[in-house]
């Protein structure tokens, strides 16, 4: 069983991306597993909801999908975050292999 599997889990056609995000970091980044987390950096602040933004910003680019696909379902005041990437599942592996190698 590898990392992703906790923090990385099918629903339906989605796949369900649980986050502990750190805002206000030097530079984006994923940080790697933290727990049953994926821990994510982002350089923006808690305000506005810049990190969310820059939370998805950066999924996104890693994923190689567009934004849009990327739903923050809970947390959006909490650095304990519930994200979906819609449609996905069929990827599965190919994006647990992304998020473990950045």
């Amino acid at each position: 069983m590898s990392a992703s599997s906790h923090y990385l889990v099918v629903r339906g056609d989605d796949l369900v991306l649980r986050v502990k995000a750190v805002p206000g970091a030097k530079r984006d980044a994923i940080a790697g597993a933290l727990g049953d987390r994926l821990k994510i950096r982002v350089a923006a602040p808690p305000e506005d909801g810049q990190a969310n933004a820059a939370i998805r910003a950066l999924l996104a680019r890693v994923l190689a999908t567009d934004v849009r696909f990327i739903e923050l379902e809970h947390g959006a005041t909490n650095p304990i975050k519930v994200f979906v990437i819609r449609n996905a599942a069929a990827r599965h592996g190919e994006i647990a292999a992304a998020l473990e190698t950045k």
